[in-house]
């Protein structure tokens, strides 16, 4: 049987962007940051700060988070013979973090070979035991305190490749939602940053339901898609689960009219991986490679709440199924235009679909 190609070419989604846009830092309250609302259906725009949201949300809606926790996996070290090498634990091999062993990517890898050590510390030295196909390593750490102890107290945020500074301690609190939960993922789910304890109360107040998954972030988030066609990119997994909890605050927002607001993609794709052919969703916990790009029918979301992503990205292609690709990119052009500050702790969009969520979800 032969593959269809994507109508949309991996080229059709690149964007310049001047460096001095690319948020090095967060803003100084989680919810100054800028707000870029984007109207599904007509493809208009509304420049605002995200302390705004509430006012987008209606009563009835339901505002979906991920709970995922970033743990401090970035491990620097050197070699025995005094060179400088870097581990980012990706996750543990049998799925406690307690594991001595552990699935990691290395720096540099042509010299970190099977039998080669890092040490970090007298606490914790990383020996590299074997080379995946993929890229990766399975490590094993030797510590003289619990894992779990060693990898808090000495590892790093993994901060993204294009934040090019070294993590400090404001990086271990704004790295983080306010509702992290579960340990699991090596990077933030973006869009939730942008919340504070106080707006998340005043949304409920307002009787907007919250229902909460997770979904473990991994590594292939960065990795830009190579391929011309994007069918051809090798799409990362990711751990989710949702909860039969959550399925029943989602369902009930549903039957009541309101629509479902996917707090970043990382929501979208735990969602539309639970949803069935029917459009109900099933709880559950399992791995996804589902790639959303266009073009693609949403079952599970009405509206989304997103940061502004890399070129090229898996990320990117997913906002512009769903809010249409030639919105996004006048959105993004705007965005540059108006300074925006863009990625991980950078701005916000918000794609709003108006009016009942039954009859909003579609493909753009």
């Amino acid at each position: 049987m032969s593959r269809t190609p994507d109508p949309l070419r991996t080229s059709a989604f690149d964007y310049p962007l001047p460096r001095h846009l690319i948020a090095l830092r967060p803003a100084e309250r989680r919810d100054a940051s800028r707000l870029l609302v984007l109207d599904r259906a007509s493809g208009e725009l509304e420049h605002h700060h995200f302390a705004d949201l509430p006012s987008f949300i209606e009563e009835g809606d339901v505002l979906v988070l991920n709970e995922t926790r970033v743990f401090p996996g970035r491990m620097m070290g050197r070699k025995s013979t005094g060179a400088k090498a870097e581990v980012l634990l990706l996750e543990p091999a049998g799925g406690d973090f307690a594991s001595t062993l552990w699935r990691a990517l290395v720096r540099p890898g042509s010299k970190l070979r099977p039998g080669a050590r890092v040490i970090v510390s007298a606490e914790l030295e990383i020996e590299i035991l074997e080379s995946a196909d993929d890229g990766s390593r399975l490590v094993r750490l030797h510590a003289s305190i619990p894992v779990e102890q060693a990898i808090e107290r000495l590892g790093q945020v993994p901060l993204p490749p294009y934040i090019d500074r070294a993590p400090d301690i404001a990086d271990r609190e704004r790295y983080q939602t306010v509702y992290a939960r579960e340990t699991g993922s090596i990077a933030a789910p973006t869009a939730g940053l942008h919340f504070t304890t106080d707006l998340l109360v005043d949304l409920a107040d307002q009787g907007v339901a919250i229902a909460r998954l997770v979904l473990h972030v991994g590594p292939g988030t960065f990795r830009p898609v190579e391929e011309e066609d994007p069918s051809c990119h090798p799409m990362h997994a990711e751990t989710w689960e949702l909860t039969a909890e959550a399925v029943h605050a989602i369902e009930a927002g549903r039957e009541r009219g309101g629509r479902i607001w996917a707090v970043g993609t990382t929501v979208v794709r735990a969602l539309e991986s639970a949803v069935d052919e029917a459009g109900r969703l099933r709880p559950g916990r399992g791995q996804t490679r589902l790639f959303i790009r266009p073009p693609y029918t949403f079952k599970a979301v009405d509206c989304l709440i997103t940061n502004f992503h890399l070129p090229r990205s898996t990320l990117l292609m997913l906002v512009a199924a769903f809010a249409g690709h030639a919105a996004v990119r006048h959105a993004y052009a705007e965005a540059v235009r108006l300074d925006y500050r863009f990625y991980s702790y950078g701005d916000a969009m918000a794609i709003v679909s108006r009016g009942s969520g039954a009859a909003e979800r579609s493909g753009a």
